[in-house]
This record gives structure tokens, C-alpha cells and sequence, in this order.
């Protein structure tokens, strides 16, 4: 029988973009069923905005970023271009593209890489259409999409079940009822499902 995991993960989020590479590498480790859910910081349950933050939060935020690119790897811009960003947008094109059977991660990823790495506008439904269109995937018709009204309750639900779930950061993965928030949690979920 597969795991089911549910991911919560902010299309803005630069850890939701550091933790790809490991979720990818326990999705193949384990086999895993996703559960795929865009939602945003939930303040409802205690979230708050990296913007509203007290500034020396902001700043320790930059610092810890720098040391998680260097530690992965991975291109990152401290402060990219089009940062912070409405990421509603890309979380409906990632949720119709789930609704088609399509590798809706790998849209995730590719979306957030073009904000944080590439510095790119997601706002923009011409940066979307590219993005997934350089995955092999219509971008059109994922775009289109992202209005139609099953695709904007989905987005609403989602939130409404990150808030349910006691979601309030992101990115978030869900094992079993119990939350592993932020990617340097991955170990643990990784323990966790290979304990069962």
C-alpha cells in the first residue's frame, strides 16, 4: 500500500524551492502518493508574512537563505526582482495542471526557480505559459485554466484545509496527521516513513 503524503507549499516560498530536490528524492524513495495542496502562510494559525515581520527577522531570514543555497547548492537570488509576489496565480496553473494528471510538482519547482532563481515575474500569465510550456506542457491551456471556477474553489479549499490542518507555515508536509514544516524537516519525514 503507497503513503499518501499531503505537501502544503506557498508558490512564493524559497524553501518550498530548496526542498524540492529532497521531497523528489523521498517521493522516489518511498514511493510516495502526494497529496498536492498550493495554499500560503496561514495566519489564522499563527502565520505571518516574511514583509510584516520586524526587520532584524527579515534580515536573519536573508542570512539563513544564503546558508541553505550554499549547503544545496542551488542558484538563489537573496532578493529577487519580483519578491514578494502574489503566488495565487501559479498556485491555481499548478492545481489545474494536478487536476490534469500532469507532473504538477515539477511545475511547482519550475515556477518558483524562475521567481527565485531566475528572477521572473510569475505574475505574469506570459512567464507562466513559458514556464510550463518548457516542461512539455501546454502552458495555454493551463493558464486558461487558472479562472475557471473548479480551479479557484480548489485554491480557496486548499487554504481552507492547510487551516483545518493547523497548517501556518509553508512549505508543509502531512504524514499520518503529523506536520513536518520546513525543509530542513525532511529527515524526519523521511524517518517516519521509513519506520512504517
Amino acid at each position: 500500500m503507497r503513503k499518501t503524503v499531503y505537501y502544503f507549499h506557498a508558490l512564493s516560498s524559497p524553501w518550498a524551492y530548496l526542498g524540492w530536490p529532497q521531497f523528489k528524492a523521498l517521493i522516489d524513495k518511498h514511493d510516495l502518493d502526494v497529496v498536492v495542496r498550493p495554499t500560503r502562510i496561514v495566519p489564522e494559525n499563527g502565520g505571518v508574512p516574511l514583509r510584516s515581520r520586524p526587520q532584524p527577522r527579515q534580515d536573519y531570514h536573508a542570512v539563513e537563505l544564503d546558508r541553505w543555497r550554499k549547503r544545496l547548492n542551488m542558484p538563489l537570488v537573496l532578493k529577487p526582482a519580483h519578491y514578494p509576489t502574489n503566488n495565487e496565480f501559479s498556485a491555481r496553473m499548478v492545481i489545474a495542471a494536478d487536476r490534469l494528471g500532469l507532473p504538477a510538482l515539477e511545475l511547482s519547482h519550475a515556477l518558483l526557480r524562475a521567481l527565485w532563481s531566475e528572477e521572473k515575474d510569475v505574475t505574469d500569465p506570459q512567464v507562466r505559459i513559458e514556464v510550463a510550456n518548457a516542461l512539455g506542457l501546454d502552458g495555454a491551456k493551463l493558464q486558461a485554466m487558472e479562472d475557471e471556477p473548479a480551479i479557484m474553489q480548489a485554491w480557496l479549499d486548499s487554504h481552507q484545509e492547510a487551516t483545518q490542518r493547523g497548517v501556518f507555515g509553508t512549505p508543509t508536509w502531512v504524514y499520518k496527521d503529523v506536520l513536518y514544516w520546513g525543509q530542513d524537516r525532511l529527515s524526519f519525514l523521511d524517518d517516519a516513513l521509513s519506520e512504517d
